[in-house]
């Protein structure tokens, strides 16, 4: 439950792009302070990696919940672009990165290795059904009110997040004798997890284009609304994971994976030729599906190549990748939205994946014929 308000809290700022919009921030400007957001993320991820696998989960869970609670509420204080709104949002970034890390870790904890993607998938649900949930609440709360009173409900979100935390009991992984924790550095270099790396880099600079910028799209536009997508997006991905979240560990996981990110590429292709709501919630569908497996077949993926001691820093370095995306991603995306428009962002989004996953296919296979006794 601490999982799924945390990820209503996260899946309403959706919407800010629209707040930033309305205060003069251009697609460009837009993309940076996402990216912003995204360094002090990146910035904080190493020290907690390390606490979470020597101090143990709980109280970063904690200091987390504290630090979005504080930073949702310091939204209520910005009304003009400045030096305040980056102050803002590096502290958004900090608490969200340290709290998902945290709740992250902690479910990679407690799922049986032998079904560690299934159980990846189901608890990436409590994310997943708040973004189909806050789209469509977004929508509302801004059609009645503003975004004052979308920061209050993120707020409100957030501290029931922390409440449910509170009597979560402590995971720490044991240390086995004779072995020491490699840390950060040590995941980051590992070849088992190197071609992972690169999969979920690549999957994450393309997630940027429909959570930063499709809120500003449909303002541009007209087309659709984010609460549509996001609803098809959510819904799809969370009953995939619920009713066929098994097919992963069954049939492998990169049997899955590859059709997943492909049905990702496709559904950027309907956003690039879009026209009306049908395209819309089509585009969600597909790109649901593609989320809904691929992240928890890459999250599985790297618990169960990574050391059972060092699980903490290779968790949180892929919770990182995803703002490192995000950061090269939202300039990028916002230049080419600025220059060619949306259409080519979107289709350019598809080719990125695309030639991502042939790199990641290739290299993943050449290092299981040079790693494989170590990786099995």
């Amino acid at each position: 439950m601490g999982s799924l308000f945390q990820g209503v809290s996260w899946s309403l700022f959706i919407h800010l792009p629209g707040f930033l919009f309305d205060l003069g921030a251009s697609e460009a400007e837009i993309g940076v302070l996402f990216g912003v957001s995204a360094i002090a993320a990146i910035a904080v991820r190493p020290p907690v990696g390390q606490a979470l696998d020597r101090y143990g989960r709980k109280p970063l869970i904690h200091i987390g919940n504290a630090a979005n609670i504080g930073s949702i509420l310091l939204y209520l204080t910005v009304n003009s672009l400045g030096p305040w709104l980056y102050v803002v949002r590096i502290v958004h970034g900090a608490g969200l990165a340290m709290l998902f890390s945290a709740f992250f870790t902690y479910g990679s904890d407690v799922v049986p290795a032998s079904r560690r993607t299934e159980g990846f998938a189901l608890f990436g649900v409590s994310g997943l059904l708040p973004l189909a949930v806050a789209g469509v609440l977004g929508d509302f709360v801004l059609s009645v009110a503003g975004f004052t009173q979308l920061f209050l409900v993120a707020a409100g979100a957030a501290v029931m997040a922390g409440i449910f935390g509170l009597p979560l009991p402590e995971r720490r992984p044991s240390l086995s004798e004779g072995r020491q924790r490699g840390g950060f550095v040590s995941v980051i270099r590992a070849p088992s997890l190197a071609p992972l790396w690169l999969m979920t880099a690549g999957l994450a600079f393309v997630l940027t284009t429909y959570f930063t910028f499709l809120r500003t799209y449909v303002d541009e536009t007209g087309i659709g609304s984010v609460g549509l997508f996001f609803a098809v997006y959510g819904g799809a991905a969370v009953l995939l994971r619920i009713i066929f979240g098994w097919v992963p560990d069954r049939v492998g996981p990169k049997r899955v994976l590859y059709p997943a990110m492909a049905s990702l590429a496709v559904g950027f292709i309907v956003l690039t030729f879009a026209a009306g709501n049908a395209h819309i919630a089509l585009a969600g569908l597909l790109c649901g599906v593609g989320h809904g497996y691929a992240f928890p077949i890459l999250s599985g993926m790297v618990a169960s190549r990574a050391p059972d001691e060092d699980r903490g820093s290779a968790i949180t370095f892929f919770t990182a990748l995803l703002d490192v995306g995000l950061l090269v991603a939202g300039p990028v995306l916002g230049w080419i939205i600025t220059w060619q428009g949306y259409s080519a962002m979107f289709t350019f989004s598809a080719f990125f994946i695309g030639v991502a996953t042939i790199a990641f296919a290739v290299w993943d296979a050449h290092m299981l014929r040079t790693h494989e006794p170590a990786v099995a």
